[in-house]
């Protein structure tokens, strides 16, 4: 009999020695096998189950074929202890719900077993059992036929994201032993044209990495790579569909970056384009960190953005509103000078500029100074600037009064009537904010507080008042706040998408409903606008408009008085009515009925 084989997880029992004399007993003619074999493969594809049946199936034809059946006494218990303890009795008690056996389910096993059976049963220690064929299958070999291997695949190493300390020597000697033994197990190895030049010694191409010089350049300390090389170029997509096709292929990709690369850097386009799982990280000393370390500034206190290869100031904008500690990383068209007279342009005149040039080099510079001072200065393609508030910012609040603001012949909204079309517009932190017939710009001077992460532009056909709200910025320092001078709609085009508008004039005449046809175009779904109409036609023309659009309109009268003095008392002087008209525009119909179903 050929040894048991155990099985993971699956314990097998020790045979007794009738189990042995019965399983060898049933090694016959050819025709017993294969009809036994067809049993043993007609069962379940559960381990257990498999192995029972086919044990239960040998067991019963050695049986079958030694002793012949014994009927069961009287009162339906096994017959008497006279029975040899070697051929255990294998016919149960008659009963309605007898389980079959597993050789009698199967028809040309039931007839083999029937055809190898004796009349008498021979005494165990006479027999002589056979050899054991060499063509049976062993058990091992069942019970795998029962399951279904999947082959498994290795994954792919990740690409790793290498960052390398900015300004300091990058000379594969200068590295650090785990960054060594990550670029020597490469296969290969992508960054910017500079950084792979610093770390070979030689122009990079798309091909072998060839040797790497130390910190001073001295042919006894060169090193050897052998993973290629591959320039970093823009467009990032097409270069990075390459690394991840690598990757698939089994090679060992590394990126190069500077600094941490998830502080606006490769990584973070590495991670949303290829997931998280194909990106591991591997970051070195930002220049974030390494400003902060010199001023003594904890960074986790620190606003931090990029203005490298950007054209839009709105972030810069919004940040310096926060009057936090700021961080930017610059270029060479949005170097330091041109960021502060930008800001000072706005009024924002109350922080510290430190300036660090060639950050962690050994010529690296800092400079500490005013924000005139940086106006009017010069400095390298890209630096590291830190902006850090005084004590005394000035900033824009609800509810300015009238002599705080340059005015120009009076115009400007009344206190009582800013406060409600604020309230009626709903304006969030992030929203753009148009301010149509700005006027003095009060309305948007207090736009810019509740919109304080958005965008908010004053639009004025009239130089002096365009000229008034500039006045009035540079007064409160409001950053976010644009002033475009033009005629209303033919400058609406060129500004950015709004979430709120709110019309101050410009409604009358031929040219009201024009506005406001290009102004609703221009609001998204649940955009919101808010006209002010001191004559009933202007009401007339905005309600009759926006019911023919089928929105849902708020008609409000503002009619306050404010005390005076006068005769030595107070005098409540009236001030002229003010009709306000808020118009939302409703979502689509299919979007506003998933939303009634999900409310529902």
């Amino acid at each position: 009999m050929k040894n048991q084989v155990a099985l993971p997880g699956i314990a097998v029992p020790s045979p007794t020695p009738s189990e042995d004399a019965s399983r060898t007993a049933a090694t016959g003619p050819p025709e017993t096998r294969e009809a036994l074999s067809t049993a043993e493969h007609a069962v379940p594809s559960a381990v257990t189950d498999a192995a029972a049946q086919v044990t239960a199936a040998r067991d019963t034809a050695g049986t079958a074929r030694d002793t012949p059946a014994e009927a069961p006494s009287d009162n339906g218990q096994p017959p008497a202890d006279d029975a040899p303890a070697e051929a255990p009795a294998l016919v149960a008690a008659p009963s309605q719900s007898r389980q079959k056996n597993p050789v009698e389910s199967n028809p040309v096993a039931s007839r083999a077993v029937k055809k190898r059976r004796k009349p008498a049963q021979q005494p165990p220690q006479e027999q002589t059992p056979p050899a054991q064929p060499d063509d049976w299958p062993p058990m091992s070999e069942i019970l795998q036929s029962c399951f279904v291997f999947e082959p498994t695949t290795a994954q792919p190493s990740p690409i790793t994201v290498l960052g390398l300390d900015c300004g300091r020597p990058r000379g594969l000697a200068s590295l650090t032993a785990e960054q060594k033994l990550l670029l020597h197990k490469a296969d290969v190895i992508c960054g910017g044209r500079q950084i792979l030049h610093d770390l070979t010694g030689h122009a990079p191409e798309d091909g072998p990495g060839g040797t790497a010089p130390g910190p001073d350049g001295e042919a006894a300390r060169q090193e050897t790579l052998n993973a290629r090389l591959l320039p970093l170029s823009t467009p990032l997509e097409p270069v990075i569909t390459r690394l991840s096709q690598m990757r698939a292929a089994g090679e060992r990709v590394i990126m190069l970056a500077d600094g941490d690369p998830l502080l606006f850097g490769i990584g973070g386009t590495l991670v949303r384009l290829l997931g998280q799982d194909a990106v591991e990280l591997v970051p070195a000393v930002s220049s974030l960190q390494q400003a902060c370390a010199r001023l003594a500034l904890p960074w986790h206190r620190v606003i931090c953005l990029s203005l490298h290869g950007r054209d839009d100031l709105g972030p810069l904008n919004a940040a310096v509103s926060k009057n936090a500690p700021l961080c930017v990383l610059t270029d060479a068209r949005m170097s330091p000078d041109v960021l502060a007279r930008h800001l000072l342009d706005r009024g924002v005149d109350w922080f510290t500029v430190h300036v660090f040039e060639r950050m962690g080099a050994p010529d690296e510079q800092g400079s500490h100074l005013s924000m005139a001072q940086a106006a009017g200065g010069v400095f390298g393609p890209a630096c590291t600037l830190v902006l850090v508030p005084g004590d005394a910012p000035r900033r824009a609040r609800l509810g300015l009064n009238a002599g705080e603001l340059a005015v120009d012949r009076g115009l400007i909204s009344k206190k009582p009537v800013r406060a409600a079309a604020l309230a009626l517009l709903q304006i969030e932190p992030h929203h753009v904010v148009w301010d149509v017939g700005s006027g003095s710009g009060a309305v948007a001077l207090e736009a810019t507080v509740l919109a304080h992460e958005g965008r908010v532009v004053a639009v004025e056909r009239s130089v002096g008042r365009a000229m008034s709200i500039q006045e009035n910025r540079r007064r409160f320092g409001a950053a976010t706040l644009d002033v475009r001078l033009g005629q209303a709609p033919e400058c609406l085009p060129s500004l950015p998408d709004p979430h709120r508008v709110f019309v101050g004039g410009g409604l009358s005449g031929e040219d009201g409903e024009d506005l406001l046809g290009h102004v609703c175009l221009r609001l998204p779904p649940g955009g919101r606008v808010v006209a002010s109409c001191v004559l009933l036609d202007t009401l007339c023309l905005c309600r009759r408009f926006f019911e023919r659009l089928g929105w849902p309109v708020e008609i409000s009268q503002i009619q306050a008085s404010e005390g005076r003095e006068l005769g030595g008392d107070v005098h409540l002087a009236a001030m002229n009515p003010v009709f306000l008209l808020a118009a939302q525009k409703p979502a689509p119909e299919s979007t506003g009925r998933a939303g009634q179903g999900a409310r529902s």
